[in-house]
């Protein structure tokens, strides 16, 4: 599915965006606005780093302050927005799960257009959308940071599920503790 110019040097896109439904497209060509390319690589055989792999990423000035306006304006701790994102996505906009989660907050499509979202891979539009789902766990869950913590991973109804404890999966076992022990050393960087 990837796409590769006949003029100049070989680049291979990958263009994303949120279809009818929620559902995550990718395609080689960009079918309409919102769409943004989450992929530009030089020639076919190229291929990006997952999102994780890359440890020493940091926010730039604009990301920060991004997500810094979100948080006051809906009045989120912004630590731990970015916290959230640290693990998430390392800051990578254009980070896409292997379940579908897509951007830096990593939204699956169903709980982005739950929450407004029209751009996954827009930084503002995606830690908006984060943001709002965030907070509305929070309410949910008491203000019980670990259990929306564990919502916002494994989804709020495994941890209903669960007996309002964190559910039982290796991945929301391990997430909780290293969202909160970022969240805890105030380490946005």
């Amino acid at each position: 599915m990837l796409a590769v110019s006949a003029a100049g040097d070989a680049r291979a896109q990958i263009y994303g965006g949120v279809g009818a439904g929620g559902s995550v497209v990718l395609s080689n060509f960009r079918s309409d606005a919102s769409s943004a390319v989450i992929v530009a690589a030089p020639g076919p055989a190229a291929a990006p780093r997952p999102a994780r792999a890359r440890s020493e990423d940091k926010p730039t000035r604009q990301m920060r302050r991004i997500v810094d306006e979100i948080a006051q304006q809906l009045h989120v701790d912004a630590r731990l927005l970015h916290a959230v994102i640290r693990v998430e996505s390392n800051y990578n906009a254009g980070a896409v799960s292997s379940k579908g989660a897509s951007g830096l907050m990593q939204l699956m499509p169903a709980t982005a257009q739950r929450f407004g979202v029209k751009n996954l891979f827009d930084p503002r539009d995606n830690v908006e959308g984060g943001a709002r789902y965030l907070k509305w766990l929070l309410g949910q869950f008491g203000n019980d940071l670990e259990l929306a913590l564990a919502a916002y991973n494994a989804g709020e109804q495994n941890v209903v599920r669960a007996g309002y404890r964190i559910p039982d999966f290796p991945e929301t076992r391990s997430y909780v503790p290293k969202v909160l022990g970022i969240y805890e050393a105030g380490d946005t960087d």
